[in-house]
């Protein structure tokens, strides 16, 4: 069982440093939010601030006590007070417009998500992590499959 599991993780490795570009950056940033401080908008800043065109979250941990999230084919936004842990946040950042869903659970563990919105407000912290690559370029267009403005990816390869 053992080398099956090694082989398959070596085997990954290999393919992933197959498709990387010779001279590609990975980038990592660590940062933390602070009680009071908004998410998405701190999120933002970073990116803003470190010129990413092309990132994403890695990992996040930590809570809430306000939360704005735009549910699944809805238009306005469900809001919230009290206290709550963030136990997901996934997505694309960009300093041309990023795309974040978060998760979120209560005191009695009950789980919400959607789409990340300002007006999450950090209770005690939010630890993230960002990476990002020197690789591509995202940019958020309309392209016609949807009446939204999707992620568009322009390898500069």
């Amino acid at each position: 069982m053992r080398f099956v599991f090694l082989f398959f993780f070596f085997s990954g490795l290999v393919a992933c440093s197959e498709t990387m570009k010779k001279n590609e950056r990975i980038s990592t940033l660590a940062f933390r939010l602070k009680p009071g401080e908004d998410l998405r908008s701190g999120i933002q800043q970073v990116v803003e601030y470190h010129k990413i065109e092309a990132g994403w979250v890695a990992a996040c941990a930590g809570s809430l006590t306000d939360y704005a999230i735009r549910f699944a084919n809805q238009e306005g936004l469900s809001r919230g007070s009290g206290h709550f842990e963030i136990v997901s946040l996934s997505g694309t950042v960009s300093r041309n417009g990023s795309h974040l869903h978060v998760s979120i659970s209560d005191s009695t563990g009950r789980v919400i998500g959607g789409h990340l919105a300002e007006g999450c407000k950090i209770y005690t912290t939010a630890e993230i992590i960002l990476q990002a690559t020197d690789r591509y370029r995202f940019t958020r267009e309309k392209d016609g499959t949807t009446p939204w403005e999707e992620l568009q990816i322009r390898d500069l390869e």
